[in-house]
């Protein structure tokens, strides 16, 4: 009779079994992980608390293992987990209503710069109602920083020159008289041109004609004013930044101007 061959079993070899729980696990972990994402708080304190009391397994927690690496920080980590889940979301409402006061402060400190400016300009203006003659030539207008003085090109400049014109004289005197009353504080002067090239004579360009022209009414106020030449600032900003259009006669000769900025006790740049 012929020997009986053992049945074969067949089937994993045993550890596998161990490998895909495991698998299994970190499957979980992840899915875990991704539904986090979410930011719910509420389900989120539910699952760092369930993990906290699955790893301490005893009920010591990790007490019962030394603190051990694995066991007892996993256990602390997921309890500062929780209690961070807890205040995540005072700490957003506490920012949110930290950014609304920073709002609401900027929002009465450019209204308190506006009525300084305001003020300030009907001071100008009142001081100005007293020459028809500047009424007529200096244009008056104020933003929540300055008040600006305007004075078209034509009247305190020859085409293409720097030297102010003898017809301007008594226009600059009282808008200085306006300067030295309420210029307490950092003054502006800018001269601007129109696109139309220039070239030769001293300027080679606008820029440098736009830069002159501001120098120009710098130094009349030095000459005739007690103004600090300290607090004056003078800058050409040549074509660059015209308030019309360059393509009508009208609108070049707007362009072509010089502004004075009188900043306000409220203003930064003061």
């Amino acid at each position: 009779m012929a020997k009986q061959e053992p049945p074969i079993i067949m089937g994993a070899p045993a550890w596998t079994a161990t490998f895909g729980d495991l698998m299994n696990l970190l499957l979980c972990f992840f899915v875990l992980l991704f539904s986090m994402s979410s930011v719910d708080a509420a389900k989120f304190e539910a699952i760092a608390a369930s993990f906290s009391s699955a790893f301490g397994i005893f009920s010591g927690g990790e007490i019962a293992f030394g603190q051990g690496a694995l066991v007892g920080d996993g256990a602390t980590q997921l309890n500062a987990l929780s209690t961070m889940v807890q205040t995540m979301g005072k700490m957003d409402e506490g920012e949110e209503e930290e950014e609304e006061k920073k709002t609401e402060v900027q929002e009465l400190a450019e209204a308190e710069q506006m009525e300084a400016s305001e003020e300030l300009a009907e001071k100008i203006l009142e001081m100005m109602n007293e020459d028809p003659a500047v009424m007529q030539t200096v244009e008056l207008n104020y933003t929540s920083q300055y008040v600006q003085l305007t004075v078209q090109g034509a009247i305190l400049f020859d085409s293409g020159q720097v030297a102010v014109k003898q017809e301007a004289v008594p226009i600059l005197n009282k808008v200085g008289q306006i300067l030295e009353t309420y210029a307490g504080g950092t003054i502006e002067i800018e001269g601007h041109t129109d696109n139309a090239p220039h070239g030769g004579g001293k300027y080679a360009n606008n820029d440098e004609l736009s830069a002159g022209r501001a120098l120009a009414i710098f130094n009349y106020f030095m000459e005739n004013t007690t103004l600090d030449p300290a607090k004056i600032k003078n800058s050409g900003r040549g074509e660059w930044s015209p308030i019309a259009d360059n393509a009508t006669p009208e609108g070049r000769a707007r362009n072509r101007r010089v502004e004075i900025r009188i900043y306000n006790p409220m203003s930064p740049s003061y």
